[in-house]
């Protein structure tokens, strides 16, 4: 029988001690539960402090609740800022990465503009060496009868310089591992430059001393102001890659078709259009080298890719410019 019952009718029951009203008392064969007595080996439950674990009992033996030790409030906060300085992180190569995203955009900028001071540096300075190991050769030619005498005599050492200039062109054109490996890319590129010195110092016998002095002086002006150009106009030239190669493709069908038509003013006119073929491609190579706000540049590493390029573009528009003198002397 169940003990719940409903409201009971109005009239006279007994009520509970104390009570004013509400159920009668149930069962009352049996007197009210008192309730359990507290067990006194344990001390009252106290409740779950906020934070912490309950005190009321102790821990077992060799229990250690985290973050600090037992009954002694909450767990320290963990420490949110990054180890390596206030308010920033160390990166894997020693960048430096803050919370403010402009912070790590300027660090960026100011590593990847010191990179690329570093390789400019390095590029003009094997351009250097090249020019000055070539400028040596023409002068040995130029003014050292019997070195000149001889290699008339011998017009073999000419064609084994031309085809040792195409393979390593080759080589380090198509094979990355070969111009960015050192030694071995210092070693093909100074081969190179002696085999390409020997051939501008034998086309350079052909003319006179004055005129390949003047060719020399010319071609230094204007690559002198073609580069303080590319570094200093807000044109981009790196873009240009595709109508400077049509432009190569016009000028070496037109040279062949110059061949079978020979003439002062044929020359001139070819002689003409490729040195300002080859100063657009200085142009276009500088900036590639530098890199920056252009479009496209040149990774850190093709140090010796970019001293190539702009040494063959010096070398180009030399030979240009010299055969527009001896034309005009004619």
């Amino acid at each position: 029988m169940s003990n719940w019952q409903s409201p009971p009718p109005a009239g006279p029951y007994p009520f509970y001690p104390g009570q004013q009203g509400g159920y009668p008392q149930q069962n009352p064969g049996y007197p009210p539960n008192p309730g359990y007595p507290p067990n006194p080996g344990y001390p009252p439950n106290q409740g779950y402090p906020q934070g912490d674990y309950n005190s009321s009992y102790p821990p077992a033996p060799g229990f250690v609740p985290p973050g600090g030790n037992f009954g002694q409030g909450p767990p320290p906060p963990q420490p949110t800022s990054p180890p390596f300085g206030d308010q920033s992180q160390r990166g894997m190569y020693g960048a430096s990465y803050s919370e403010d995203p402009q912070n790590d955009i300027k660090g960026f900028e100011f590593n990847d503009q010191s990179i690329r001071r570093g390789f400019i540096r390095k590029v003009y300075s094997i351009l250097m060496c090249q020019l000055l190991i070539t400028l040596g050769m023409i002068a040995l030619f130029l003014y050292h009868k019997p070195t000149r005498n001889y290699v008339a005599h011998h017009q073999w050492l000419f064609w084994v310089a031309f085809a040792v200039t195409i393979v390593l062109l080759i080589c380090m054109s198509c094979c990355s591992s070969v111009r960015r490996k050192a030694p071995m890319n210092f070693i093909f590129l100074f081969v190179f430059t002696g085999a390409e010195g020997f051939l501008l110092a034998f086309a350079s016998s052909a003319y006179g001393r004055e005129e390949v002095l003047m060719a020399v002086g010319i071609t230094a002006a204007i690559c002198f102001a073609l580069t303080i150009f590319a570094f200093q106009t807000k044109w981009d030239f790196t873009g240009m890659h595709a109508a400077l190669f049509v432009c190569l493709i016009v000028l070496m069908l037109f040279g062949m078709i110059a061949i079978f038509f020979p003439g002062k003013v044929m020359s001139l006119v070819y002689a003409s259009l490729g040195a300002l073929l080859f100063s657009m491609y200085l142009i276009y190579d500088t900036q590639m080298m530098m890199g920056g706000k252009h479009k496209y540049s040149l990774s850190p590493e093709e140090y010796i890719f970019a001293a190539l390029n702009l040494y063959l573009d010096v070398v180009n528009i030399f030979l240009y410019i010299l055969s527009i003198i001896g034309a005009s002397r004619d």
